[in-house]
């Protein structure tokens, strides 16, 4: 009787170190100095957007893991939805709002896998030109944080599964990407 529980709880510690995880490394300093995000709600949301999205392509690779993907995102969608209660968004705006959120997780996720599936690193940066800085042209800190996708992504497909089924997840410090990079 008590191990289901145990389970259960488990489960619960794991899903909510992954996304804790995420959301700690979209609110790392290096990301609004260094590489120039807006420090601004759609900044910040950017960014968990694009951790997340990393996180789920990486979880998706280990089928032993894919059953993870589909509880992180699900953690996802309860903390924005908290999130715009809290911001004073009413009952009847919500499902809109999500439903825009969801679409641009969607969107952004597609555009990132196949701007890195490209081989130049230029593809990348226009993607995240659009997404983060919100504009069409050339961004150079977008170079930066192209780089810096690399480098997670690296990191992420080393990153041993038993550990990530424990709820245990590390990403690179942005910090330390040459301000050269890309």
């Amino acid at each position: 009787m008590i191990f289901p529980l145990f389970r259960r709880s488990q489960w619960r510690d794991t899903i909510s170190g992954l996304y804790g995880t995420i959301v700690a490394q979209a609110r790392m300093p290096s990301f609004y100095r260094d590489c120039k995000v807006p420090d601004t709600l759609n900044g910040r949301f950017e960014l968990i957007v694009l951790h997340l999205a990393l996180l789920l392509d990486r979880l998706a690779q280990d089928p032993a893991l894919r059953h993870l993907g589909q509880a992180v995102f699900d953690r996802f969608c309860r903390d924005m939805d908290h999130n715009l209660r809290e911001m004073g968004v009413g009952d009847l705006a919500v499902p809109t709002e999500m439903r825009r959120m969801g679409e641009a997780f969607y969107g952004r996720a597609q555009a990132y896998r196949a701007a890195l599936a490209a081989d130049d690193d230029g593809t990348l940066a226009e993607v995240l030109a659009r997404n983060i800085y919100g504009v069409a042209g050339p961004v150079p800190a977008a170079a930066r944080l192209a780089a810096y996708m690399r480098e997670a992504v690296r990191d992420l497909e080393v990153q041993d599964s038993t550990r990530l089924a424990a709820g245990s997840l590390r990403f690179p410090d942005p910090a330390k990407v040459p301000a050269d990079a890309g």
